[in-house]
């Protein structure tokens, strides 16, 4: 069991508390009354890493000292350090409830020969167990998972003495999946018949236009054939008055 100094605290000034690196804390149970206390950051750090949510802290100072759990954390978004943390005080003789990580060990056959992905369904299992008994992290073997058929589940799993799984029996834990090829469709060939109908229509409207074009241009050059006819007359008349 790990220990943490604390020390009880009045509502002080946040800022007085970081300039000390001291961060304010809280305990509390069914028969403990609420007590704000502070900690010192880098000795929370360490409990933190070695504890987590789902092991026994022993909470020590002013001459007592509490068994409790880490129950709540609130973490600073921008420097990524604990601002706040709440400590619960069990009862001794009692089962708690809690969520404790999961660690995946070993190498899935169907992963390594296979050539599938590995599929983390749950990270966390709820378990019930007195205080003193809690798991830091349960252990889940994948060795057994061979194919793409088979699942992990939570019944398969093997619990320490005193721990009771509060998961359903049938809960999938991982299994692996087959990474299938995405199939890209290929785009059709182009209709050739259909550009070509297309490019002879865009032919036949300029000869169209040129027909109508030649049609006007004959006009005047008939026109100039009647104006000639008067002309011919006028130089026959002179022959004969001559």
């Amino acid at each position: 069991m790990v220990t943490l100094e604390i020390k009880k605290r009045e509502k002080e000034d946040s800022q007085k508390l970081g300039k000390e690196r001291l961060i304010p804390a809280v305990f509390y149970g069914k028969k403990e009354k609420s007590t704000s206390i502070s900690v010192k950051l880098n000795d929370f750090l360490k409990v933190w890493k070695e504890a987590g949510e789902s092991s026994v802290v022993s909470l020590r100072g002013d001459g007592e000292e509490k068994e409790a759990l880490v129950y709540e954390v609130q973490w600073d978004p921008v420097t990524g350090l604990p601002r706040h943390a709440d400590f619960y005080v069990f009862e001794k003789g009692h089962k708690v409830e809690v969520k404790v990580p999961i660690e995946f060990v070993g190498v899935a056959p169907a992963v390594k020969e296979l050539g599938g992905t590995l599929v983390k369904v749950l990270h966390e299992l709820n378990i019930e167990a007195e205080p003193r008994d809690l798991p830091h992290e349960i252990k889940v073997e994948i060795t057994p998972l061979t194919n793409f058929e088979s699942r992990v589940l939570a019944k398969d799993l093997k619990l320490p003495p005193g721990v009771t799984l509060l998961e359903k029996p049938d809960e999938v834990v991982a299994l692996v999946e087959e990474i299938k090829e995405e199939v890209v469709e290929e785009a059709p060939p182009p209709d050739l018949s259909q550009i070509e109908v297309e490019k002879k229509g865009k032919k036949d409207l300029p000869a169209q236009a040129g027909e109508e074009v030649e049609g006007e241009a004959q006009a005047p050059i008939q026109e100039g054939k009647k104006s000639s006819a008067p002309e011919s007359k006028k130089s026959s008349e002179g022959k004969k008055s001559s």
